[in-house]
């Protein structure tokens, strides 16, 4: 290994955004031959990841210091402490500091998250080889769904500055970024910690208003229940508000969605997706859902398959459910672990149908994109696109937003030619 300082990152986009910045820290602080490992608390699946390639890497590069962070670390330091190979354990607000990579750093450095009121204020300049830059509007969160150990990893919610995002977002604009992504944990709460309380579609009307040189800003995961007036407005009203929006859906049985402890039932999706195709015909509706989550009939979960149809949810991420310790989800009665498989490929089978469906509807269509690294790339709507340049010398540049020409699909990727 080199001196350089590497990044392992696990689960969500705000975890790549954060990685970033960890980076950045870990070099300014003059740290080498380090491996820093961002981790996922989202499932125990998600930990054994992290365990198991935390011991890959250490037999990998036995002389590399292993800086473990992210929100596994923040809700259990001691275990990935005793592990072998690792240096240091850092909490999630400890990962954003220069001072947690100094060489004279404690063994384990992490607080309270419970406490943190504070917003970050850090910036990245850019993100190597992506052609899409993550924005983090908003920390933690306020709700406590039964299947969710995030809100202790995370904190309370705590929302950026506006002017402090529309200066990140100028920043990644003039580095040459093409497309911004507004990420967090909870966005559909941005503001809610503040006396004007929630209002994402304010702040997307203010990025919007001073960063004007930005065409393309794209939203994650929303909670459907929580979004304002405002950003269904713009959705009708602003080109630049790209035509994708991903649901927290989770569940399509009320029951179940009550045993969640969420804050929607089954009719308020489909009342969001009525109003979304309303006020934007053409776009794209994904959404995260869950495969046998605890006491989940094969009623109750027939009504969360249908539900897939019925709205046409084409970007589905299933999740088959996998006991959190310490959520009130574990201690409910477990749906048997091949049960929770079938069900989860039968949502992921229905998710590729409707997918497959919606791909097919661009073969023959020009739609736009943007180039990532070896050709490939996401369109509007966020479906994947692969150019067929062959020997043409006007193949677009990575990094650029180019036009192309729909010629076929293979049921989960687009095939073109530059326009």
């Amino acid at each position: 290994m080199t001196d350089a300082v590497r990044v392992v990152t696990f689960g969500c986009r705000m975890n790549a955004y954060e990685s970033e910045l960890m980076k950045g820290h870990a070099e300014d602080a003059g740290l080498t031959d380090a491996i820093l490992v961002n981790t996922c608390a989202v499932t125990a699946e998600a930990e054994r990841q992290v365990r198991q390639t935390i011991r890959k890497l250490h037999r990998e590069n036995p002389e590399a210091k292993i800086i473990v962070t992210g929100c596994a670390a923040q809700l259990a330091p001691e275990k990935y402490a005793e592990m072998d190979g690792v240096a240091r354990v850092l909490g999630n607000r400890e990962k954003l500091t220069r001072e947690g990579y100094a060489e004279d750093a404690a063994p384990i450095h992490v607080t309270d998250i419970m406490t943190a009121r504070e917003t970050s204020a850090h910036m990245v300049e850019g993100f190597d080889g992506r052609a899409r830059a993550f924005v983090q509007v908003q920390q933690g969160c306020d709700h406590r769904c039964t299947f969710c150990i995030i809100p202790f990893a995370r904190g309370p919610n705590r929302s950026q500055p506006k002017d402090a995002i529309a200066a990140q977002i100028r920043a990644l604009i003039a580095a040459g970024t093409p497309e911004i992504v507004l990420t967090g944990v909870d966005i559909t709460a941005y503001g809610a910690d503040t006396a004007e309380g929630p209002h994402l579609g304010r702040l997307i009307r203010h990025l919007l208003d001073e960063v004007p040189e930005m065409t393309r800003l794209r939203l994650t995961s929303l909670d459907p229940v929580e979004i304002d007036d405002d950003t269904f407005r713009l959705l009708a009203t602003e080109p630049r508000l790209l035509p994708h929006i991903h649901l927290s859906m989770q569940a399509g049985d009320d029951m179940i969605l009550k045993r969640m402890k969420r804050r929607h039932l089954r009719a308020d999706i489909l009342d969001v997706v009525r109003r979304l195709r309303a006020e934007r015909p053409d776009v794209a509706i994904g959404a995260d859902v869950i495969a046998g989550f605890p006491t989940e009939t094969d009623e109750m979960f027939a009504n969360g398959l249908a539900l897939v149809e019925e709205a046409d949810i084409t970007h589905l991420h299933v999740f088959p459910f996998s006991p959190r310790p310490g959520t009130p989800a574990a201690r409910m009665p477990q749906v048997k672990g091949d049960v929770v498989k079938a069900r989860a490929r039968a949502l992921r089978d229905a998710g590729q149908r409707r997918m497959a469906a919606l791909l097919e509807s661009w073969v023959g269509r020009t739609a736009t994109m943007v180039v990532e690294t070896g050709g490939h790339g996401r369109t509007d709507h966020y479906l994947p696109v692969a150019l067929e340049t062959g020997g043409l010398t006007n193949a677009p540049e990575v990094g650029t937003v180019a036009r192309v020409t729909i010629t076929r699909h293979d049921g989960a990727t687009l095939y073109g030619l530059p326009a």
